[in-house]
């Protein structure tokens, strides 16, 4: 969305709410404010030093039924990934973002596994997507759109393996947030993603007669390969 779309939308609702422009005090509290929002309250569970934090996320994600796989490096990634799709009678195929994140993974040291890059197409079973941050405080993984991301590998494949290093899992929301606002733009901040999906566990739902279903709304499986990146 460009500044003057974005300009019009905001002008449209100060028209329906019957207000004018906001100038003065009022404009500078509230660009104050956006600059350097102020934390909620944060949960005692999350205030802990940064590996207790990663521990912490790993109990969170395997109770709500994501999967962790802990390895030493991105050398251990292909065959993370091959022993997983092994294990669950998976064809050794996956559809990899495009993300120079996942460029360094030598995918090459398991020719059996057929690797393809893009947005996920229907046939794909698996996606393997990195991820931005990881919330301890819940055991959520942070993903955002762009380019190099495709929102469709996080929903359409059955089965999705996200790469996550060490470094980074936060403790709370709040850090991711203010991670993002930071993200370097070249010249400047970076403009913030059209999409942040956070997620918490497989996709499941019981709406239907109180019967738990898995692979609702999007994967019905949900795996972590999670990375030391040696980095805090």
């Amino acid at each position: 969305m460009t500044s003057s779309s974005r300009q019009a939308i905001l002008d449209g609702i100060r028209r329906g709410l019957g207000r004018g422009p906001v100038d003065g005090a009022d404009k500078a509290a509230l660009e104050a404010r956006m600059t350097a929002p102020k934390a909620n309250l944060i949960p005692a569970r999350a205030q802990i030093p940064h590996g207790e934090q990663v521990d912490l996320f790993v109990r969170m994600a395997e109770a709500v039924e994501t999967t962790v796989d802990r390895v030493d490096g991105l050398d251990a990634v292909p065959g993370a990934v091959a022993d997983y799709l092994a294990a669950n009678n998976l064809p050794s195929e996956i559809r990899a973002a495009p993300d120079p994140a996942l460029d360094a993974i030598p995918w090459q040291d398991r020719p059996l596994l057929t690797v393809e890059k893009g947005r996920a197409e229907n046939a794909d079973a698996t996606s393997v997507t990195p991820a931005f941050a990881a919330v301890a405080e819940s055991g959520t993984l942070v993903l955002h759109s762009g380019p190099d991301n495709p929102t469709t590998l996080n929903f359409m494949p059955e089965n999705h393996i996200v790469v996550l290093k060490t470094s980074q899992v936060t403790g709370t929301y709040e850090e991711v947030w203010s991670r993002l606002r930071a993200r370097d733009g070249g010249d400047g901040p970076a403009p913030m993603p059209r999409t942040v999906n956070m997620i918490t566990g497989p996709s499941r739902t019981a709406d239907i007669a109180q019967q738990l279903y898995m692979g609702a709304h999007g994967p019905r499986r949900l795996h972590i390969v999670l990375v030391d990146d040696g980095q805090e």
